[in-house]
């Protein structure tokens, strides 16, 4: 049975204890987590926000997490602003969540922000705190989707929320240390913040500005022993020659869909560690961890997760629970959760033998002739060739046929007896036998590397 949600993040710190032995490593320094607790990193003004409405506009995570565990508790609401979203969209992000504060490791901001009336400089230099927390707050943590295609939308949680899906009743061990290819201000680095945080672990952060193989000599050289990221994470980290300096007894991957192949490949690569794959997004919350080392979803965690209603409806998985959001702060969004309480995920299953297994997104879709195509279906299948590392399926334009189906390819170090062609013929073949005809590529494309934004995921353009 799990403890009560803690009242703020310097609470459950306190509550766990160890904090000398316990540390936050980003790139460029290791901080105890004592110091995170004991002082602030605010310029001494963190008691000008308690009660306030502040967003977080940090560069380095390390400034993030001073931040959240300095005001968690004290401020009314946190906005938590990841540095890969263009800050064309600060001003209404600001007027959306009704932001009065800013906190940011820049000099300035640069750009007008209309209601904000005080601006925090974030810095390395952490002194003892001033201020204290005799006004405590339940503190609503507002956080981005990322605004690829427009304005982000602004969902709002709460520590109890977005903690649901962690078992705070069992301490780790002081050994245990976490890390995460994702950054803590997107969910799913917020949720390996947050285990670490609560469970009384360590954590290893990642930075965009860091080379893959630096991040994994890195993470290997502090002892990580839980690791998440996206299976895109996963297998640019499998390319990298410094994958075998990081030992690490849990591996986790979330974000897209966990095709076989690849977990085949992180069990083969990690043999000591336990994989499995997570189910999570921003709006819904955690659902589910499938830790069978098997694609798709048993379809009894589908009908029967402790805490968690799932249900399949017009195809889309649908989830109710106390881990999912509560709302939009945008106005002009669709409201988050049906009139049952349920959020539409978007996410298409399809359900074979006694698994159902993920097909792609319902907004994903591409249209080839007419027919409706699911990238990550055609994806799935091209991965499971032996000398394919990742794909990307997209369309090409066709004056005939609307659009046709193309494949960009990164390949794994092939046998020097096995030549290109004979790779291209071979995937063709597999896909033939596995796939409608539409759905067979008409082009292969062999690349070097595929695009991935900073959320750890394939950066997807449909013709």
């Amino acid at each position: 049975m799990q403890q009560p949600s803690p009242s703020s993040l310097s609470h459950a710190l306190n509550t766990a204890g160890n904090l000398a032995d316990r540390f936050v490593s980003g790139a460029e320094a290791k901080i105890a987590l004592s110091n995170f607790v004991k002082g602030s990193a605010l310029d001494g003004r963190g008691h000008e926000l308690c009660g306030r409405s502040v967003l977080i506009a940090t560069i380095d995570q390390l400034m993030a997490v001073a931040a959240l565990i300095e005001l968690d508790g004290v401020a009314r609401r946190i906005v938590l602003y990841p540095p890969d979203l263009s800050l064309e969209h600060l001003p209404f992000v600001a007027r959306s969540a009704a932001v009065d504060a800013i906190v940011s490791d820049r000099a300035t901001i640069g750009i007008e922000t209309p209601g904000v009336t005080s601006f925090i400089h974030c810095h390395e230099r952490i002194v003892p705190r001033v201020s204290d927390r005799n006004v405590p707050h339940q503190t609503e943590w507002i956080l981005l989707t990322s605004g690829t295609t427009g304005t982000p939308k602004l969902v709002a949680h709460t520590l109890t929320s977005l903690a649901g899906a962690i078992e705070k009743n069992n301490l780790a061990p002081a050994t245990l240390v976490w890390s995460t290819f994702y950054d803590i201000r997107r969910y799913g680095g917020l949720q390996i913040f947050l285990r670490a945080m609560l469970t009384g672990a360590s954590l290893v952060l990642s930075s965009a500005q860091e080379p893959v193989g630096e991040f994994l000599a890195r993470a290997g050289a502090l002892g990580v022993t839980h690791i998440s990221g996206t299976p895109s994470h996963w297998r640019r980290a499998l390319m990298s020659a410094s994958a075998h300096l990081m030992a690490p007894e849990y591996v986790r991957l979330s974000g897209e869909i966990a095709d076989q192949a690849l977990l085949d490949q992180l069990q083969a690569f990690y043999p000591q560690a336990s994989v499995s794959h997570a189910f999570a997004s921003t709006e819904a919350g955690v659902a589910f961890d499938v830790k069978d080392t098997m694609s798709g979803v048993p379809s009894a965690m589908i009908q029967h997760t402790p805490g968690v209603e799932m249900k399949i409806e017009d195809g889309t998985l649908r989830i109710r629970s106390d881990r999912t959001a509560s709302c939009y702060l945008n106005h002009e969004c669709r409201p988050l959760k049906d009139k049952d309480g349920f959020v539409d995920t978007g996410d298409v299953l399809e359900l074979r033998g006694d698994r159902y297994h993920f097909i792609g997104r319902r907004d994903g879709v591409i249209n080839v002739g007419g027919l409706k195509v699911h990238p990550e279906e055609i994806e799935e299948v091209i991965n499971r060739h032996p000398h394919v590392r990742m794909s990307l399926v997209r369309t090409r334009k066709n004056p005939l046929m609307g659009a046709l189906v193309v494949a960009d390819v990164v390949l794994r170090t092939a046998p020097i007896s096995i030549d290109n062609c004979t790779i291209h013929r071979d995937i063709l073949s597999l896909c033939r036998e596995s796939l409608s005809a539409h759905k067979v590529p008409v082009s292969i494309n062999f690349v070097s590397a595929l695009a991935v934004a900073e959320t750890g995921k394939l950066i997807r353009r449909h013709a």
